[in-house]
Formats: structure tokens, sequence, C-alpha cells
């Protein structure tokens, strides 16, 4: 019996270590375009053993050298109730290292605690970039995608990221929290980073309440080819519902939908497939087929992404529309210009067709025609149309030809980042119950939020929102995907990651979740103005380290810049 017991115990150990020697990547990452040079590869062999740090969460990390970590370990964060906070660790070896894995001590402070399931670390996943900061845009390797395995190999000599999340509860008591992360390998060699969370004595309501108005445009053929999923197959909304629930954890306030072909002339890797199909009978009668349209809008709204559903467009790029003719049996393409007779004979039908429709579904107060970076010429001809045969809806432009000003019909408007607005404007809109945003793109070079921006560039764009007096702001796109994203993030003429926020399957990113972190920062800024708190010393610091600078000349130091406000701001939460 003891023999059989000892060979039962060590069959079982067997068994342990087999699985934990498992290859734990899904897939092998590409290989890094930036060559080290003979000193950066001879500083490996001065690394001794598994290494774990603090790296900084403004940063992003190579995987090819030796990170320098700051001296003082002790992470801290001053974070309200209510809110998520960021932070980014570092492992990095001259030796292969298997199965690596990362949990959380709970969170104590003197008079409470904090479960450590409020905390989530995720691996961190290299693709391929380029430089937009760099003539040629040169290609590298840069860290973005938040990986959803709960262990990791890692290849000797290289770096590894872990992104932590911190998601305070609440109900939470204020106070300072401490913990532990615990990173182990083969359950040995356990590394222990230190963990401060002051915890303040305010809350952040639920994102769906926030009023910071974000408008990330939406893709869903993209997901269904990435992901291999029959188009608007069950399968498929089961899965654009578990990305854009992303989104609405963000605080997403606008749905994507489209009225015909692809609004936008397949710019993308994927073309935006009909969400609302035409046909033109044989006895000359429109019929429209909303079907995907409402599955699709039904399914956002029950995410919470509630305040706006912004069609695209009366004026696709190229000017195009589709249907299906039945007495010719076979799809017909038409250029619809605005300035032209046929605009408004083929869009009235539709206009009074799809206002009846969305009336009866309780859409119409909130649904707008949307435009995009359209001429002044095409847009007035648009609105006439509009403004005539359905002033119920309203209109939204992504606008760079200051057209805000010119027609009343525009309670969603957004201008590129770079474009001046009168605040007198901005005023002037609210009062009326309209939004007026701000957007990145392709540009501008800086900040940014593509795979080589730094982190910091996403969190500054919510403080620029605020030192403008912004509602929000606008980013095309959330997931327009090019071919494999996880693995080479770079599309055409378009810098990379310019096209998405996320990856397939759910999975975040570190210019998303810094983006949360500056959005949150706006909204907490509002909920301390409408409260009365004095902001003044916020204002003033505003006006000296961001009005007074030019925001897109990256050789400032805008980071330091932000992190000076970001301090006076916490000064004042504390009070």
């Amino acid at each position: 019996m003891k023999l059989s017991r000892i060979f039962l115990l060590a069959m079982a150990a067997a068994m342990a270590a087999c699985q934990a020697h498992t290859p734990a990547t899904t897939y092998v990452e590409p290989n890094d375009p930036v060559i080290p040079t003979e000193e950066q590869v001879a500083e490996w062999a001065n690394v001794a053993g598994f290494c774990a740090a603090w790296g900084d969460a403004d940063y992003r990390y190579s995987r090819s050298l030796v990170p320098q970590p700051a001296a003082d370990q002790n992470m801290r964060l001053t974070l309200w109730k209510g809110e998520k906070g960021s932070a980014q660790a570092l492992l990095w070896s001259n030796e292969a290292v298997e199965g690596i894995k990362c949990k959380f001590k709970p969170f104590y402070s003197d008079k409470a605690s904090m479960p450590a399931d409020i905390a989530e670390a995720r691996f961190v996943r290299y693709a391929l970039s380029d430089d937009v900061l760099k003539n040629g845009r040169p290609a590298i390797l840069s860290p973005d995608m938040l990986d959803n395995l709960d262990r990791f190999d890692m290849a000797a000599q290289s770096v590894r990221p872990v992104w932590v999340t911190f998601d305070i509860p609440e109900d939470v008591e204020a106070g300072t929290y401490k913990s532990e992360l615990i990173i182990s390998h083969k359950g040995l060699g356990k590394r222990r980073l230190p963990i401060e969370l002051e915890i303040v004595n305010h809350t952040l309501p639920a994102a769906s309440e926030w009023e910071f108005h974000l408008d990330l445009w939406q893709h869903p053929t993209a997901l269904a080819r990435a992901e291999g999923l029959e188009l608007w197959s069950d399968e498929h909304f089961e899965a654009l519902k578990r990305t854009m629930k992303l989104a609405a954890d963000a605080g997403q306030k606008v749905i994507t939908a489209t009225l015909n072909k692809d609004p936008w002339n397949h710019q993308c890797y994927d073309g935006y497939a009909n969400m609302i199909n035409w046909t033109l009978t044989k006895e000359g009668k429109w019929v429209f087929d909303y079907a995907i349209f409402d599955r699709w809008v039904e399914m956002m709204l029950g995410l919470g992404i509630d305040k706006m559903i912004n069609c695209y467009s009366m004026i696709p790029w190229n000017c195009e529309l589709e249907y299906f003719d039945q007495t010719q049996d076979k799809m017909i393409t038409v250029i619809a210009d605005p300035t032209k007779p046929i605009f408004e004979e083929i869009w009235v039908p539709f206009l009074l067709d799809f206002k009846a429709h969305l009336k009866e579904k309780g859409w119409l107060e909130f649904t707008n025609i949307a435009m995009d970076e359209r001429d002044p010429e095409s847009m007035a001809a648009a609105v006439k149309v509009l403004e005539q045969y359905a002033p119920e809806m309203g209109f939204a432009l992504a606008d760079n030809h200051h057209s805000y000003k010119k027609f009343s019909m525009m309670r969603d408007v957004c201008v590129f980042m770079c474009q001046k607005v009168d605040p007198a404007d901005l005023e002037a809109r609210r009062a009326k119950g309209y939004s007026t945003t701000f957007y990145v793109c392709c540009g501008p070079a800086y900040p940014n939020t593509f795979t080589s921006s730094q982190p910091y560039e996403a969190e500054l764009l919510g403080w620029h929102g605020v030192a403008m007096d912004f509602d929000g702001m606008l980013r095309w796109a959330y997931n327009s995907w090019c071919e494999a994203p996880v693995m080479d993030s770079r599309f055409g003429n378009w810098p990379a990651g310019d096209t998405f926020f996320v990856y397939p399957e759910a999975r975040s990113s570190i210019r998303f979740e810094r983006l949360i972190d500056g959005i949150e920062s706006s909204e907490k800024v509002r909920i301390l103005k409408r409260e009365g708190v004095d902001l003044k010393p916020l204002y003033d610091a505003l006006q000296e380290e961001f009005l007074a600078n030019n925001i897109n000349d990256p050789a400032q130091p805008w980071c330091e810049r932000m992190n000076r406000v970001k301090v006076i701001f916490d000064e004042i939460s504390r009070k």
C-alpha cells in the first residue's frame, strides 16, 4: 500500500509537470525588424535569471532590448470609487521561461479590504507596426494587444509586458490599499511587485451614465471575416455582442449603421455589407428590408449604447447606391450625385419609408443621417432634401469644412483635432442639446492612437478634450481590421493601427485602455464641476500646460505636462 501510494503521488506529480510544460503561447509573433546593436545584445549577458519589475504605463517597451525600469518600485495610483486604473509590469529573461502566471493578493487598508479579483493581469502581444514620427515610416515591432491567456512562455533574451487593470468597486471605503502582484513560472521562482492604491472619496458612476460623447465607428462585416463566421448569422451576432461590449464599457454612445452599400467606398480591408436592402418591384414600388438593421440596433441598445444611431450615408464617398430591380432581375448600381435630380428621386422614397419605420420602432428621435467629410456643396443639397422630407431626423457630420456653422440640423458634429472651434459656438450648440466633439483618424501624427503611439497619447486626447471644452471624441474606426491584425497592424497608406482599436475575439489593447483612462479623467472633471468644486487650479494648469503650447508637437514634454495636470487634479479630488 505504501509503495502504491508513493507511485500514485509520483504519477500525479509527473502529470502536473507535464501539464505545466505544455506550451502556453497561441501563436509565434513576428521577428523584430529593428536589429539590436552588438552593445544592446551584450546587455543580456548581465541579466541574472527571470526578472520582473514595474514599468511605466505611459510608454511602450521593446521586446528585444533589456528594459530599464524605474528604481522606485512602489507602484502607486490615485483612483475614485468606480474607476478603472492602468499599470504596466515588465518581465524579462536571458533564458527561456515557461508557464508564467500572474495572480494578486487581496487589497487591504487599515479599515477595509477589496478582493484580489478587482485586479486583472493580461499579457501584452507584439505585432508589426510603423513609426509614424520618422520619415518613411520604418517598420517596428510594437506591443499592443492584451491577450486572454492565463499563462505564458517567454523566449530567451526577450521582454514581455503585462498590463494590469484595477477595477475599483463603487461601494468601497476610501483609504489606501496595499497588495502584491505575484509572478511565478512553473509554480517556482516567485517575484512579488508591491501595489498601493489610494481610493479617494468620490464616485465615478457606471460608463452608461457618463456624459462623455464617445463615438467609435463599428464595422460588423470585418468581425465576421476576421473570426471566420457567416455574415449576420446567430454566431456572428454573439461575437459582435462580445466585442461591442468592450465599447459599451468604455462609454460608447453611438451606433454606427449603414443605409445602403459601403458608404466609404471600401477604404478598409473589408467593405461594409448592406444593413438595409433596397428593392424596386415590377410595379415600380420601393420596398426596404430592415431586418439586419433592426437586429443590429436592438443588440447595441441592449448593451446600453443608446444615445444616437448615426446612419451613413446620404452621400457615400463615391455617391453609389445599389438596389435589386425585380424587372431586370439583377442588382443595379446608380450614381446619386447630390447636385443632380436623381438624388432626390431615389432618396425621397427611402427617407419617407425609413422615417415611418423608425417611428414605429421608437428610434426616430435619436437617429441621425450621418456624413463624413463631405464638401459644402454636396452637404447643402443633402440637407435641403432632408429638411423637406424628414425634418424629424437629425444630422451628424465628421466636419473638416466648418459646415457646422451653416446647417441648424447638425445635432452631432465632430471636427478634426487640429481644427479650431469658437468657444461661443460650443456653448451655443450645447444649449440646444447638441454635441460637439473632435476626431483623430489618419492624422495628426501626434498625439494619436496608432500602434506605434506611446500609451500616454491616448489619455492625452481625453485631457485635450477637457482643455478645449469638447463634449467627447470620435475615432474611425473601432474594429476595421486589416488582414491579420494580431501579426501585422499595418494597412495600405494608413498609419499602422489607424483602422482599429480592439482585436478579434474581444481582446483589448494598451491604447484602448489608456483612452478609457482619458475618458474617465474627463468625466471626473465634469462631475466635480457640476458639484461646484473649485476647479480654478486645474484650469490654470490646463492653460499653462495645454493651451499655451502646441499639442501636435511631439518634441515637447507632453507626458510630463499631462502628469503635472493629473497631480493637481488628484489634489483637488482629495479635498
